[in-house]
């Protein structure tokens, strides 16, 4: 844009041009500012499709709040097995490790699931800052 802009009737507007490349150049900075990483906790089993699309709205949520969401329960059971007790272990395991690199354990519903109750209990005794949310991302 820069100086090369032109208003609405053709005519070189340099002063708004200027003004428009700043607005630009803060609005990338921004998308490059630094962001928390929090953990999203949340029910999977049960109804998994409707668990799942909560979860993809919570990261969401996290996103527009200046987060870099986790939710492993989105992940993992790309590869891994949650009806397979070994696998699923493993999948919490995968998870813990995650946690400990985030800022915030963020938990959702009202309903807390035993993974969901294995992850708040790791948070706690680690004394991980843990904030809980509505399920429609009220902080309560």
């Amino acid at each position: 844009m820069s100086n090369d802009y032109r208003n609405s009737e053709g005519y070189s507007d340099p002063t708004a041009g200027e003004a428009l490349s700043r607005i630009a150049a803060n609005e990338k900075q921004s998308l490059r500012a630094f962001r928390p990483i929090v953990y999203i906790c949340s029910p999977f089993s049960g109804d998994v499709e409707k668990n799942i699309a909560n979860a993809r709205r919570y990261s969401r949520f996290a996103v527009d709040k200046g987060y870099i969401p986790i939710a492993p329960h989105l992940l993992f059971p790309q590869f891994l097995d949650d009806d397979n007790p070994e696998e699923r272990e493993l999948g919490l395991f995968f998870g813990n490790a995650l946690m400990s690199k985030c800022a915030e354990v963020w938990v959702f519903g009202s309903r807390i699931s035993s993974g969901m109750e294995t992850e708040i209990k790791r948070a706690k005794w680690k004394n991980y800052h843990l904030h809980y949310f509505t399920e429609e991302c009220q902080e309560v």
